[in-house]
């Protein structure tokens, strides 16, 4: 009996987590005369990711899905290079203090976004960087960079220090050993948290929200443009919202798989 019971709490909850997406869905195809006098008795229609795609109502949200894929691949790009390195070097180099650096690094993460805005604003406009890719994608590191460094220590820190050392017997240096012996063997682990990083910045809202305004502004803010004027298109913003979910969406998918084969990195160890 109390298998049943759980169960059916399960499909409850499951039904209570998919009902706003199913929702959405619903909206996404009503026409705009059905809009607000049915519920669920409607003729689908699929006009409403016509109009986004199509830029028919004047609000290039196109521009913004690839904005969103330029400034996502960008930021996670540009957290690799330099993220990888750091994540190695506070892996293999402990001194007084790293403990302590790292968690200053890991805190730009948890710090609301808000605290730093304002200030950020103001640099971008004196810097020029407002509304631009570069801008977008430099901000971004405080939500990519402390996710990498900190995932990928772990992968390194679980390799065991006997591989490097051989390498360097054999006479590659430090680099080469980092290059051709370690990265190799957590590459699991760089896909992993590179999906990760790239579903947070994709989903990120507050830096293009204030730090843009139409060049280099993305899909989560793109998004709401069909909510202005006297009459919300609410099935144009459920079309739109929908179509940004695909990419993560299909990322996310694919993330139990990496982790799953990092999760044996720690059988090198000797």
């Amino acid at each position: 009996m109390w298998g049943w019971l759980a169960d059916a709490a399960l499909i409850g909850y499951f039904v209570f987590a998919l009902f706003p997406i199913a929702w959405m869905l619903i909206l996404s195809l009503k026409p705009a005369d059905q809009l607000f006098s049915t519920y669920f008795s409607f003729t689908p229609t699929l006009g409403s990711y016509r109009t986004v795609l199509g830029d028919s109502e004047g609000i290039p949200f196109v521009r913004f899905f690839v904005n969103s894929l330029v400034v996502s691949v960008g930021a996670v790009a540009l957290s690799l290079l330099v993220g990888l390195p750091a994540a190695y070097a506070s892996a293999r180099h402990r001194f007084k203090g790293s403990e302590n650096l790292m968690f200053t690094l890991l805190s730009f993460r948890f710090a609301p976004e808000l605290t730093v805005i304002i200030p950020l604003f103001v640099l971008y406009q004196k810097l020029g960087l407002f509304d631009t890719y570069v801008g977008m994608i430099w901000v971004l590191q405080l939500v990519t960079l402390p996710l990498i460094v900190w995932i990928m220590r772990s992968y390194f820190a679980d390799l065991s220090p006997e591989l490097e050392q051989a390498a360097l017997l054999d006479g590659y240096s430090r680099t080469q050993a980092f290059f051709k012996v370690a990265l190799p063997l957590v590459k699991p682990g760089v896909a992993a948290v590179s999906l990760l990083a790239f579903i947070f910045a994709w989903n990120n809202f507050v830096f293009p929200l204030i730090l843009t305004s139409s060049e280099a502004q993305t899909v989560t803010v793109g998004a709401l443009s069909f909510l202005g004027g006297d009459r919300p298109k609410y099935n144009l913003t459920a079309a739109a919202a929908l179509v940004s979910v695909v990419p993560p969406l299909l990322l996310a998918l694919t993330i139990q798989r990496y982790l799953v084969r990092g999760l044996s990195f720690g059988a090198v160890k000797s």
